[in-house]
């Protein structure tokens, strides 16, 4: 009950800031399939503002939010705003099993990106980049192309430190994966 009071207590003050025209709109990020569905029942009345968008990672890698996110976010008309879709790097094949990372790079920085480096990444990313291989992709716009394809998705965040990777990235929207691609 205090969690709830207190989701509601921050809606009415950002319905005040929505008021003095200071935001538009309300989104969450890192929330679970709960929270997001007790901030949405608690503007149904429609005296609080209504969660637009949520914030969560998503990628071919980090699937977590089709577990029941996906879900409530179609379903309820949240939009993903995914961050991370290419896995800090590791759906660019920058960086490969073993290998010496590129100076400058996050893995250089951190060397297991946050715990996304497991045993198991390795074998995922071989197997994207074999799909994207065989049909003549770049594993990294195929996976910015299909984080896009979702019907809950509302934009893809991705972070770009050189021109190319950020032209790399823009070719990426308008990008159609052919059917077997999507059935691989």
């Amino acid at each position: 009950e205090a969690t709830l009071a207190h989701m509601a207590e921050v809606l009415e003050c950002l319905e005040g800031f929505r008021k003095e025209g200071k935001i538009r709109h309300v989104g969450l990020s890192n929330e679970s399939a709960w929270g997001t569905a007790q901030w949405l029942r608690l503007s149904e009345d429609g005296t609080l503002p209504r969660v637009a968008s949520i914030q969560n990672e998503y990628s071919l890698l980090c699937r977590l939010f089709d577990t029941d996110l996906a879900e409530l976010a179609h379903n309820d008309d949240v939009g993903l705003l995914a961050f991370s879709p290419l896995a800090c790097g590791l759906l660019t094949q920058k960086y490969s099993d073993g290998g010496t990372p590129p100076a400058g790079s996050r893995m250089s920085i951190g060397p297991d990106l946050g715990g996304r480096v497991t045993p198991r990444v390795w074998p995922a990313i071989d197997a994207y980049a074999t799909i994207a291989d065989e049909f003549g992709l770049d594993l990294g716009q195929m996976a910015l192309a299909w984080a896009m394809t979702r019907p809950f998705m509302g934009s893809v965040i991705f972070g770009a430190t050189t021109l190319p990777q950020l032209e790399s990235a823009i070719a990426s929207a308008t990008l159609k994966l052919p059917d077997e691609v999507m059935e691989r």
